[in-house]
């Protein structure tokens, strides 16, 4: 019998993909966190590149270690049951381009939040709203639906989910509000925050995390959460 277990880090938002996947797939799966900051001498061995995610798959006696969360996620689609990804290859190819937007999305939002300067968070939150734009008008090609793709949930949408529960801790601490006046990113948004496997990827304590992970970075963003706790209290 095969066993998998996803190593984790309470924040990374590629874990979250592949929590996401194995939900959607009723994967049963084994959670094991660990702190980036001090790493334990197991996962310095087992992560080539220091970095969550990792799979570790066992099968009897035999381990073996997926790293990569895009990699873990096609492992899972070749692997498991409930296909996320479409049947014709060309739009196969169309949901693995776009899933390498996400990770330049999620490229984008790190260089916002680690943006020293108000102008140079500025010039971060124009790129965020272009690639949003794009993203909305791709979304606007494919028709109604609450998912990027028409023919339902596919591996593009746990991808982006962690992009949007960024948006939510941006909104709710620190004011900034990023993505309004596009009518389909915010549909699929909404629809995304709403489903089971997308709410279970984080624990209760993320929101209160990602905020201090953020007051910690001494940036622009970390000013504004500063400025709005002052403003409430």
């Amino acid at each position: 019998m095969t066993t998998l277990t996803l190593v984790s880090h309470h924040l990374c938002p590629y874990v979250q993909r592949a929590a996401i996947a194995l939900d959607e797939k009723g994967v049963p799966f084994e959670r094991v966190y660990v702190d980036l900051a001090r790493k334990p001498d197991w996962f310095v061995t087992l992560s080539p590149l220091g970095k969550v995610p990792l799979l570790k798959v066992r099968d009897g006696a035999n381990e073996s270690v997926i790293f990569e969360s895009v990699v873990i996620l096609e492992y899972l689609e070749e692997t498991q049951p409930v296909s996320l990804h479409p049947a014709d290859p060309l739009d196969r190819a169309r949901h693995r381009s776009w899933i390498e937007f996400g990770s330049a999305m999620l490229n984008a939002i790190g260089r916002l939040y680690n943006a020293k300067t108000e102008a140079a968070f500025e010039r971060e939150a124009e790129a965020i709203g272009v690639m949003a734009d794009r993203i909305e008008r791709e979304l606007a090609a494919r028709g109604n639906g609450p998912w990027f793709d028409v023919g339902g949930f596919s591996l593009v949408d746990p991808v982006y989910a962690p992009v949007f529960r960024y948006f939510d801790v941006f909104e709710r601490e620190a004011g900034v509000r990023l993505l309004e006046g596009r009518e389909r990113l915010a549909q699929w948004r909404i629809s995304l925050a709403q489903r089971e496997s997308v709410r279970d990827a984080v624990d209760g304590g993320y929101a209160a995390r990602l905020r201090e992970f953020l007051l910690a970075r001494e940036s622009a963003v970390s000013e504004r959460i500063r400025k709005l706790s002052t403003v409430a209290a």
